[in-house]
């Protein structure tokens, strides 16, 4: 069931919010019950067989931390506990992908497994992780077990996230109802329009200029160093307003219930560095990344050789993380790399992370060669993200410089049936639309202030505000411009285009 859609708008959200708010009146508690029986029916409306391997996952780990109770076994319980989590993902996540490489580079006969990957658990899965690595690190044990099931499994975060913490989500499901609850409510509304815009009217209309050059690349054909950079750039945009829509999404549904996710996203393309571009993109995945991975491989503890060893591995499983095949491990390791040469050269520079400013160097001239440099090297790595086969991949970067590509030019007459446009409209026609769009929405990227930015979400108390007539208010101005928000959404919404993450 996706949020941008007429069942999940029209039928699901109005019932289940109901219910709540008829819940709620009569204890805290029986909120959380009404809630945790949504998020399952939710799961389920995909396939209701990954329903039980849904409660299943919940069940072991709310089990393994009540017997992390007890000291003598924490440690063990909490590892067992991991590797199995692990495992699952594992198995559902990489075996075609573990046996494919094994055929390639052995020849070995090993057989293709239909395993048909199940939504969100990258995200429960690293969820529940992170909550027994806290137990095993002395956090207490969730006792409750209809507060840790609607931890796992809240359905505005279950299926692309943000990654949340146990002991961010749960007081708040337990607490008694808030004084602001209609304000609340007004702004998840006005929220939830917004990340349906981003996603319906901005991201799956560049789609279009995004899905037949990648299609056709993976197919062994060529692509011109026009459509090769129209292409790139689009999806560049498209997967930033895709999964941040999303992001906006999720918070505004959660507010509705007067719940708060964390933000997952502060404007990552106005980013100056690498190591900035990454306090920005996917916050919750980095906070993992850093808090689970990065800092118990030694972090920076173990001097500089280490220390980029342990950035460029993190990456690596923080692209596998992503998907399984090889374009992820190169799009993770990228941005290790990348990484790795932003802090030499902060440190060529005499420059402490902690010292470096989000927005980079002081003078505008530097500024802007540094976010020229971080915005390139993104967007080359988006096109190992993209392809689905490492030929296109190849097909692409030697479109993108000039190089010769593939068995065939894409020409006009090509991409118009692809596109399923009239022949009339012509490529150069084409062309220009689509750059059109892409200037269009970078200077939305880059101008306008970030979406849990321009309703004063709790992140950003200590930013500076945007102008006064940007900032959100529960007024009849506001409510009509998400009106519209919502109701343009609406005649985009027949495309029924997936969010991206939910691949991931």
């Amino acid at each position: 069931m996706l949020f941008s859609s007429y069942t999940f708008l029209f039928q699901f959200l109005p019932a289940v919010a109901l219910a709540f708010a008829a819940a709620r009146r009569h204890s805290p508690r029986t909120g959380i019950l009404v809630l945790v029986g949504a998020s399952l029916f939710f799961y389920g409306a995909w396939r209701p067989i990954y329903l039980l391997l849904l409660t299943a996952s919940i069940a072991a780990n709310f089990s393994l931390g009540l017997l992390m109770e007890d000291p003598r076994r924490r440690n063990s319980m909490g590892m067992i506990g991991v590797a199995l989590n692990l495992a699952l993902l594992c198995y559902f996540k990489y075996t075609n992908f573990i046996f494919d490489s094994i055929n390639v580079l052995s020849g070995a006969p090993l057989p293709f497994m239909n395993i048909v990957l199940p939504l969100g658990i990258s995200f429960f899965t690293f969820q529940q992780i992170a909550y027994l690595v806290d137990v095993m690190r002395g956090a207490p044990v969730e006792r409750d077990v209809l507060s840790y099931s609607l931890f796992v499994s809240f359905f505005p975060h279950l299926i692309a996230g943000p990654l949340v913490h146990h002991a961010e989500m749960i007081p708040q499901f337990k607490r008694g109802r808030t004084s602001r609850s209609a304000v609340l409510a007004a702004r998840g509304l006005a929220i939830l329009a917004a990340g349906l815009f981003k996603k319906v009217v901005i991201a799956d209309n560049l789609a279009q200029f995004v899905s037949p050059v990648f299609a056709h690349l993976d197919a062994g054909g060529g692509v011109t160093t026009s459509w090769a950079w129209l292409a790139i750039l689009s999806y560049t945009l498209q997967i930033y307003f895709d999964f941040s829509g999303y992001s906006d999404m999720a918070v505004g549904l959660a507010l509705l219930f007067g719940i708060r996710l964390p933000v997952n996203f502060r404007s990552p393309y106005k980013a100056t560095s690498i190591i900035d571009f990454w306090r920005r993109w996917h916050i919750t995945l980095s906070r993992f990344l850093r808090d689970y991975l990065y800092i118990p491989l030694g972090g920076n503890r173990l001097g500089e050789q280490r220390r980029y060893l342990n950035l460029v591995l993190t990456m690596l499983l923080g692209g596998l993380w992503h998907g399984a095949g090889w374009n992820f491990l190169i799009w993770g390791g990228l941005h290790g790399l990348y990484l790795c040469v932003n802090h030499l050269w902060q440190k060529w520079r005499g420059v402490t992370t902690k010292a470096s400013t989000v927005d980079g160097s002081a003078n505008r001239p530097g500024k802007a060669l540094s976010w020229s440099i971080t915005f390139f090297a993104v967007v080359i790595a988006w096109v190992f993200f993209r392809a689905r086969t490492l030929a296109g991949a190849w097909q692409m970067l030697g479109g993108l410089f000039g190089a010769a590509a593939g068995s065939s030019a894409y020409a006009s007459p090509g991409i118009l049936r692809v596109m399923d446009l009239p022949v009339l409209v012509g490529e150069q026609c084409l062309l220009l639309i689509g750059s059109g769009a892409v200037l269009l929405t970078l200077a939305i990227a880059l101008w306008l202030p970030n979406v849990p930015q321009l309703f004063g979400y709790r992140e950003y108390r200590r930013v500076p505000e945007p102008s006064a007539w940007l900032r959100w208010r529960p007024n009849l101005a506001w409510a009509l411009l998400s009106a519209l928000a919502f109701a343009t959404s609406l005649f985009g919404m027949w495309q029924h285009l997936e969010f991206l993450y939910f691949q991931f």
